[in-house]
């Protein structure tokens, strides 16, 4: 194929076309719905905290143990789920996690107890794992060819910011004409939607000979005696700490602290009228800027080192919480700093999956991506309950974003000394 610089317009305009076909395959759709109506649900849960608190006299540190306890679940749950997809298929263990999340969610509408909808939300974060990154990105990883395979974890990823954008808004406006309880039983009924994408998801083992030859347990092996996958592992722990701290705290803290919105302004006139309304909208410009920072960040990923643009990634985070916290918060740093951070979101998924794959082989990528995700769920459980800990105790959320800035310098140095090629092509340090 001649360069792109000398195709006509109409040669560019047919190779575009395949591309485009390429990439939006029924797989790629199917598994983009499972992830929107699973995220639009997950992004949501922020906030029910003051709701929720108000309704039963909870403490902030009990409703954020319950977010956090949900973290810790999805992430424990993921590798497993990973397994089981690559075991018994990717169907099954969708269909699995599907019906798992919508009981949670429909038990948890009956819990009048800390303790109890705390418990409750093992099921939930199990449900997520079946319904997460852990099984569709590996659905998804396996079905593109290799030129696209970044670009398309990125499209799918994405689709969880969709449904970022769309379910904290929905929350908003439900919890206004209906108890959270109920809301919870609709949310319950809405999981079961993404049963419609299961005929869809089956994606062929494209693996090679030496990958088919290999069992899980020496892939896994392998990879935990590679420093590279140590470094990948201990980098995303940053991740889960500062996006889930966002997502469970984000909403309350735009509430309590913001200056209060001008009546007469432009937001008052789009319907924002309430620092509330202006936290449920904050967790939606971040997932709307998170469909193309994640696109972006995916199809980067196909041109330049993933570790590199990892490395730069959490840098700009790091600099985005300093300038923040540093600030003082009016409804226009709220919406600046949601944007900029939506941009940078989940922009590490497509890179961080797309290098497991890339170094490890596709044939067991669920499995060890989802060993991978299980370090960024401990940090979500460690953001979303340092959060509520910090909060109850001293009052403010200051603390507990100096330590994201902490964590985000962290991950953006862990990254740089990755080895960014096929593990079968050099020899692991034992």
């Amino acid at each position: 194929m001649r360069p792109r610089a000398h195709q006509s317009d109409s040669e560019v305009g047919v190779e575009d076309v395949m591309v485009i076909r390429q990439v939006f395959t029924p797989i790629l759709i199917a598994a983009s719905l499972v992830l929107l109506i699973s995220f639009a649900i997950r992004a949501s849960f922020g906030i029910f905290q003051i709701p929720i608190a108000n309704d039963l006299g909870w403490f902030r540190t009990e409703f954020s143990l319950a977010i956090a306890i949900q973290n810790l679940s999805w992430g424990i749950a993921t590798p497993f789920f990973g397994a089981f997809a690559e075991k018994l298929g990717d169907r099954k263990a969708i269909l699995v996690g599907v019906l798992i999340y919508a009981l949670g969610l429909a038990l948890s509408s009956i819990a009048t107890t800390a303790s109890g909808h705390q418990m409750l939300e093992i099921l939930v974060g199990v449900g997520v794992a079946g319904t997460g990154f852990g099984v569709v990105l590996g659905v998804v990883g396996r079905a593109a060819s290799d030129e696209h395979r970044s670009l398309a974890l990125g499209i799918t990823t994405a689709a969880g910011s969709a449904g970022q954008i769309i379910g904290p808004p929905l929350t908003q406006y439900l919890l206004h004409s209906m108890t959270w309880q109920d809301v919870f039983l609709v949310f319950s009924g809405l999981i079961l939607l993404a049963l419609l994408s299961l005929p869809f998801l089956k994606a062929p083992p494209k693996v090679s000979k030496s990958e088919l030859e290999q069992s899980l347990m020496s892939s896994i092996n392998v990879a935990v005696r590679d420093p590279s996958y140590m470094l990948i592992f201990v980098g995303f722990f940053s991740c889960g700490f500062q996006l889930a701290f966002i997502t469970a705290h984000f909403p309350a803290f735009v509430t309590e602290a913001c200056a209060t919105i001008d009546p007469n302004g432009l937001l008052a006139k789009m319907g924002v009228k309430k620092t509330a309304d202006l936290g449920a909208l904050s967790i939606a410009v971040i997932g709307t800027f998170n469909i193309f920072g994640t696109i972006t960040a995916g199809a980067l990923g196909g041109r330049y080192p993933k570790r590199l643009l990892l490395a730069g990634i959490y840098m700009a985070r790091t600099v985005l919480f300093s300038w923040f916290i540093l600030t003082p918060m009016t409804p226009a740093t709220v919406l600046i700093f949601s944007s900029l951070i939506g941009s940078l979101w989940l922009a590490t998924v497509p890179l961080t999956s797309g290098l497991v794959a890339y170094i490890y082989g596709l044939r067991y990528m669920g499995t060890l991506y989802g060993l991978v995700f299980l370090s960024h769920q401990i940090g979500s459980f460690v953001g979303v309950w340092l959060g509520g800990d910090f909060y109850d105790r001293f009052g403010s959320y200051d603390v507990v974003w100096w330590v994201g800035v902490g964590t985000g310098l962290l991950s953006a140095v862990v990254h740089l000394p990755v080895r960014e090629r096929p593990i079968q092509d050099r020899a692991v340090v034992a």
